[in-house]
């Protein structure tokens, strides 16, 4: 069954859907790298909402996911921005969601780290007020029994003067988490209002605030979580960081060279792209744990050019591929999202999506995904 596609330039290219997955199956746990997908919202298809309205979440649909995640034995860093914290998922949806995966997290025996952040804030804010806000959420983490997970802050970012207030937050939160954290650097090209994080827009001198904040505090910092699609800066970063401090690639762009590493480290993996790869990644993983560095690629390589689209500029919206994927994969019945931000990408870059994931063999069930990808392309008005 051909399906028609459209391109970037408005004309229809025929396509022929595969019609066998990859069909990875479950294995035993990692040995060789620690492993977090970051795991996106399914919204309530039926509630009455606008984009600006508290999000309506399924919860069960959104607890599925996860639970289909820890079976691959991935872990789940929950709360991120990937569940489109700041972007139609606020705080209180937020707080909500920690609860209830920490507790699935409990009974399916997986592993979840969550995200802590100021966003309860909703106007300017002092030093003061910025650590009061991360003091809560991170108490409503330690409660739930994940890790926590130190998210970078708008808020700090628009208060802080310098590097010296960056040193004097995250000094304080770290002394009093209960548990070592993950140190979460995220990008301008995730989120712009992150420009200059650290004191410095000059990467240089922001990496060595970083490294300031933690060389302070080792005993405090599980590892770190760097997102600035720059594979040269995380090697030379993870090279320079204390023993026992872990770096968890966030770059969505070379993530299988990073975390196969080299002859002087590696990088773990805290993935927005593993939501959609989950499968798949796992079973390069399990391959990379018998020492076979060149099968551990050639099963990762190929996603990268998938990843490459979904988190095409503007970046931040690549949540909406990561979405729209998981409802062509049938992990759920619709293509709605929190927010409505299933409107930020447009149908060629769908139908780009939908192509590469399923030459990738995603799909468990391909002829659901086709037509799925057909429903999509006949509401936009391609009718064959």
């Amino acid at each position: 069954m051909t399906l028609h596609l459209p391109d970037a330039h408005g004309a229809l290219r025929a396509y022929e859907p595969r019609t066998e997955p990859l069909a990875p199956t479950p294995g035993a746990p990692f040995t060789s790298r620690t492993v977090f997908s970051a795991a996106h919202v399914v919204a309530d298809p039926y509630a009455d909402t606008t984009p600006d309205s508290p999000a309506a979440v399924d919860w069960d649909a959104t607890l599925a996911f996860r639970r289909h995640l820890w079976s691959h034995g991935l872990g789940v860093a929950e709360a991120m921005d990937t569940a489109q914290r700041g972007m139609g998922l606020d705080w209180a949806g937020a707080a909500e969601l920690i609860r209830r995966s920490a507790a699935e997290a409990k009974a399916a025996g997986g592993r979840i780290a969550c995200g802590v952040g100021t966003d309860q804030l909703t106007g300017p804010a002092n030093l003061t007020e910025v650590r009061a806000a991360y003091e809560e959420q991170l108490a409503v983490v330690e409660e739930s029994g994940a890790q926590a997970i130190l998210m970078a802050s708008r808020a700090l970012a628009a208060a802080a003067r310098g590097p010296e207030d960056y040193l004097e937050v995250y000094g304080h939160l770290l002394r009093q988490a209960a548990e070592p954290v993950i140190l979460h650097w995220l990008g301008p090209m995730f989120d712009p209002a992150l420009e200059g994080y650290w004191g410095s827009s000059d990467l240089d001198a922001a990496t060595d605030t970083f490294l300031d904040v933690i060389a302070a505090h080792p005993d405090k910092v599980d590892g770190i979580k760097v997102s600035l699609l720059d594979a040269q800066r995380e090697i030379d970063l993870r090279r320079r960081l204390p023993k026992g401090v872990r770096c968890y690639t966030g770059d969505d762009f070379h993530y299988p060279e990073l975390i196969a590493g080299d002859e002087q480290g590696f990088s773990h993996a805290l993935l927005g792209i593993f939501d959609p790869l989950g499968p798949l990644a796992a079973q390069a993983v399990r391959v990379l744990d018998t020492g076979d560095r060149e099968g551990f690629r050639a099963l990762l390589d190929p996603t990268v050019e998938l990843s490459r689209h979904l988190f095409q500029a503007p970046t931040r919206f690549y949540k909406t591929g990561v979405v729209f994927l998981a409802w062509l994969a049938g992990h759920q019945s619709h293509f709605t999202m929190v927010g409505g931000l299933q409107s930020a990408r447009s149908l060629p870059h769908f139908a780009r999506a939908y192509e590469l994931a399923d030459t990738l063999g995603l799909f468990p069930d391909p002829k659901l995904a086709e037509e799925r990808m057909r429903n999509l392309l006949s509401l936009y008005g391609v009718d064959r």
